[in-house]
């Protein structure tokens, strides 16, 4: 059974606020870990950090979604933690992107999404789960590995 970790700034935290509540109604275990309030002075980095930190205990099994306005600045972040892997979703068409690449962490741009855009986002990742084993993208895969 997978972890989730969820962090957001102060730009993210509402969205996270409702993720929270559509992952409670999935039967999602996951675990806030931060903005617990809205505070405009907060800065992405620190939740980014304790997320990214969360799920490189355990990349092959946890995961994370983290939330600022423009979801690259957490996605920054997150990618400079070894085990770590990173994506910047922004369509639902990408959301099963992860087949290709192996994810570990969704970053979302909360500017950006609604709140029904950045659900089907979140349900169509959390629930790509098989790798595609075709040689090039295993390939592929194990070169990302190695960086």
């Amino acid at each position: 059974m997978i972890m989730l970790y969820l962090g957001a700034d102060h730009r993210g935290f509402k969205l996270k606020e409702f993720l929270k509540e559509r992952l409670r109604e999935w039967g999602i275990n996951f675990e806030d870990c931060g903005a617990f309030s809205f505070n405009p002075e907060d800065d992405y980095n620190d939740f980014a950090l304790a997320v990214a930190k969360k799920v490189a205990e355990k990349p092959n099994e946890n995961r994370g979604i983290l939330i600022c306005g423009s979801g690259i600045g957490v996605d920054i972040v997150a990618n400079k933690i070894k085990g770590v892997k990173s994506s910047l979703i922004w369509r639902k068409e990408l959301a099963d992107h992860r087949k290709y690449y192996g994810e570990n962490v969704l970053s979302l741009p909360s500017d950006f999404l609604t709140e029904k855009e950045a659900e089907e986002i979140v349900k169509i990742w959390l629930n790509t789960k098989k790798l595609l084993r075709d040689e090039k993208y295993k390939r592929r895969r194990e070169k990302l590995e190695e960086l």
